[in-house]
């Protein structure tokens, strides 16, 4: 037997025969629990609203707050995942999402809500340490079956939450929907608790305490000038000097992440042309998914007066989702299979065609619901491609023991195209609201549709030109390590 061999003989026995039969889909629930809890904002904004008394805005950072917790805590638990101590992580941040979820529930102040709202967004950085922890204990082929499915079900949780939450709140109130958040966080608590193993021997891990602190600083700035985009119109002067600051801050961390010999994300690594690449076409590209998702769902719920739309209620505008996410879990399917026939780059390129096949279809053809469940198909369709295949691309390049890391950064990377996404919709929507009206002319959605076809041109060119200069795949256990 090989070094190799041996090697990976322990990792695959790792967990007892039942908990090796349990944690492929313990991954992939737990996966999707963060992410389904951490998007329930979405359709409860205006239920917090009337139920505590606040405005629309205040009741809009119940899910602002667990993005940017989220955003902050990722890379944190990316290194914290790359350690000895992975499995003590996974269930700490758990035990912080299912405390977080109480405080959902129970009857406190707005400012608990949002608290609590924190503290379940901050299990959004389990994600990357799910994809880590299927590498190591996972044969090669089903890991990164596995791995590509984490990635498709962290961004379709936001279908399957969605509908879910907008029915409870509809029939049981506000706290019945956040009380749904809590069983699954803590079923999710129990099934990791049950199937997690421990990292593999020989791990180490050290948290640069300071370059955490200046990313979180600069992260949290910048998804707030994203979130924020009343303060670009209302305050210009405080948003571009904030915006300073936050380019000031992550230059700082850079060079401070460059010069660490424990840095909280291998910078070196990034700058390899297989990540720097597909990091740059996920920030576009996400950048654009999100613009769609945001687009095809607010039409949805305009009503009849405005001269289009359909009206439809927080609930029903939640089933629009349910074609994004059934056809995005086929994509995640799907996608393993035909890597091995494509190379990641060139499916990277296609999904994001797709995505933008769901701008075009948006743009031209809208007068009924029947075409707008049509355009989130295809929406989640090229998502579901766009995220499976995501992860071959960069870990082809990236040593096993860094692979918590290295996906951590490249959630950051979604997290903020995601918040620009938004932000550009809402300020072309914007620009096309005419004063003393509270709708946008139907105009303004074919220019955002627009826009949203550039972004998703830039993705596809970026990575056609990513496939075009990369090396031939290395083995992702016998990668450098940059």
């Amino acid at each position: 037997m090989t070094a190799a061999e041996a090697h990976d003989q322990p990792m695959s026995a790792a967990p007892a025969r039942s908990e090796a039969r349990l944690l492929v889909p313990a991954l992939i629930f737990i996966a999707l629990v963060v992410a389904a809890v951490a998007s329930l904002g979405t359709p409860l904004i205006t239920s917090v609203a009337t139920t505590f008394h606040v405005s629309l805005d205040s009741a809009q950072w119940t899910l602002t707050i667990a993005l940017l917790s989220g955003a902050v805590a990722t890379p944190v638990l990316g290194r914290l995942g790359a350690g000895p101590h992975r499995r003590a992580a996974i269930l700490a941040t758990l035990a912080i999402v299912v405390a977080g979820s109480a405080l959902t529930v129970l009857p406190l102040p707005f400012a608990w809500l949002l608290v609590g709202r924190a503290a379940q967004g901050v299990g959004l950085g389990l994600t990357a340490l799910m994809m880590g922890v299927a590498r190591d204990h996972l044969p090669k082929e089903r890991s990164a079956a596995t791995i590509a499915l984490i990635s498709v079900v962290s961004i379709i949780g936001a279908g399957v939450g969605y509908p879910l939450a907008a029915l409870l709140a509809e029939f049981g109130g506000l706290r019945a929907a956040y009380g749904l958040g809590l069983l699954v966080t803590a079923i999710a608590f129990l099934t990791a608790w049950r199937s997690m193993p421990a990292a593999p021997e020989g791990r180490s891990a050290h948290v640069n305490v300071a370059g955490a602190l200046l990313l979180a600083g600069g992260l949290l700035l910048v998804l707030f000038l994203a979130g924020e985009r009343s303060l670009w119109s209302l305050h210009l002067a405080v948003a571009v000097t904030l915006a300073v600051a936050a380019v000031l801050l992550l230059c700082v961390w850079t060079a401070s992440e460059l010069r660490s010999a424990t840095p909280l994300v291998d910078v070196r690594a990034v700058r390899h042309p297989a990540v720097a690449g597909a990091n740059i076409a996920m920030f576009v590209g996400g950048s654009g998914m999100y613009l769609l998702l945001t687009l095809i769902t607010r039409y949805a719920q305009t009503p009849h007066g405005a001269g289009y739309g359909f009206g439809l209620s927080t609930f029903v505008a939640g089933l629009v989702l349910i074609p994004f996410s059934v056809l995005g879990f086929v994509a995640g399917r799907l996608t393993p299979r035909v890597r091995r026939r494509i190379d990641g780059p060139l499916l990277l390129a296609g999904s994001a065609a797709i995505v933008g096949g769901g701008f075009v279809l948006f743009a031209a053809a809208r007068s009924n619901l029947a075409e707008l469940l049509v355009a989130m198909g295809v929406l989640g369709f090229g998502v579901g491609g766009f995220s499976a295949a995501m992860p071959g691309v960069i870990l082809a390049v990236t040593p096993k023991s860094e692979t918590s890391s290295a996906m951590s950064f490249n959630y950051v990377v979604r997290s903020v195209g995601y918040s620009l996404g938004s932000a550009i919709g809402g300020l072309v929507l914007a620009a096309g609201t005419g004063t003393g009206r509270l709708f946008p002319d139907e105009g303004a959605y074919t220019t955002a549709a627009l826009v949203g076809v550039a972004a998703m041109a830039i993705t596809t060119m970026t990575s056609l030109v990513l496939a075009r200069r990369r090396s031939p795949e290395t083995d992702p256990v016998a990668a450098p390590a940059g």
